[in-house]
């Protein structure tokens, strides 16, 4: 039986025989997973550990925070301070950006993430799991500063997550593909399970909050009333829900097996383009799709293809098995 392969052997080989990653890149992933390993931990202690609840505070949206969305964002700043790999991050818990102390080299690169995606399921041992993307910072900068982080998503040179389930299992592309690695306990190590990750262009899933049916726009409600209509309407097929309101299960599900994912904009804040975060959940789960073989727009451009303008810019998202994503789009182009 051939032997495991290690995600620091992986990322070595990434490195020095496809050339796809600096070794910069490469240390600072390495970090990344440590910090995900720590989280996991904590996550996996549930109420022995004290972590659930709620903090009784709230993020930068004005949501109320869990006491282990802090100790995940704790853990990713702490964590990135242990070398020169990193010049700033931002989180989806701050407010601004988080600049690496000068005690260490300024590195070249850029960490956004949302600590812990899933919020509302930690209390009901329900997946949740930390969504991590990776920017150059912009040469010729002598500093660093909320501006340099305002890059369209085609611009990443890493992204993933990490889901704490069953399993804990980290989810990573670096422009090549998309690689699975599964947390072995005993050894404390991520290993490789799964490499080429592909979505089948059709599917017979979908994943959309149906309470939200009211509020939909038109090409939304056709969408999914065609789906309903199974075999007898005119997508001619039996379609299933699924919705777990934990992005990050919801796409590991699609990168698994298919399947569209939808959170779009509605009526109840006709203001706001949509619910998620541009550069913290909706970029680069967009890129770990695309390199999988699926598709992700807001309705009416490529996903990747967003100039933000904020920080905190939040995006109308449907992403998924190929077709599924197009023929949405395409209902909204009609109107």
């Amino acid at each position: 039986m051939a032997k495991p392969i290690s995600l620091t052997r992986y990322l070595v080989e990434q490195q020095r025989v496809d050339g796809h990653i600096p070794g910069d890149l490469r240390l600072l992933l390495e970090v990344v997973a440590r910090a995900c390993k720590r989280i996991s931990q904590a996550v996996n202690k549930g109420a022995l550990g004290g972590v659930l609840g709620s903090a009784d505070s709230e993020n930068v949206q004005g949501e109320v925070q869990k006491k282990l969305d802090i100790i995940a964002n704790e853990v990713l700043i702490e964590a990135n301070e242990w070398g020169g790999h990193l010049a700033a991050m931002a989180s989806e818990e701050m407010d601004s950006i988080y600049l690496v102390p000068n005690r260490y080299p300024q590195g070249e690169y850029l960490l956004l993430f949302d600590p812990l995606d899933g919020s509302s399921n930690i209390d009901v041992n329900v997946s949740i799991g930390t969504i991590f993307s990776v920017l150059k910072k912009p040469e010729g900068s002598p500093g660093v500063t909320e501006q340099d982080f305002l890059q369209a998503g085609a611009q990443q040179v890493a992204a993933g997550y990490c889901v704490y389930g069953p399993q804990t299992t980290l989810v990573l592309t670096v422009g090549d593909g998309v690689a699975m690695f599964t947390l072995d306990r005993e050894q404390g190590s991520f290993v490789l399970t799964q490499e080429n990750v592909r979505i089948p262009e059709d599917t017979k899933e979908f994943a959309i909050n149906m309470s939200n049916m009211r509020h939909w726009d038109e090409p939304v409600k056709r969408y999914i009333d065609e789906c309903l209509q199974g075999k007898e309407g005119p997508r001619g097929k039996d379609f299933n829900m699924r919705w777990i309101a934990s992005m990050v299960a919801d796409v590991h599900r699609i990168l698994t097996r298919g399947g569209v994912f939808m959170y779009p904009w509605d009526k109840r804040e006709p203001n706001k383009p949509g619910k998620l975060r541009l550069m913290y959940e909706a970029n680069p789960m967009s890129w770990l799709v695309e390199q999988a073989g699926g598709a992700a727009t807001n309705g009416k451009q490529r996903i990747l293809d967003i100039q933000p303008k904020q920080l905190h810019e939040r995006v109308s998202v449907i992403l998924g098995s190929k077709n599924e994503v197009e023929r949405v789009t395409s209902y909204h182009s009609t109107l």
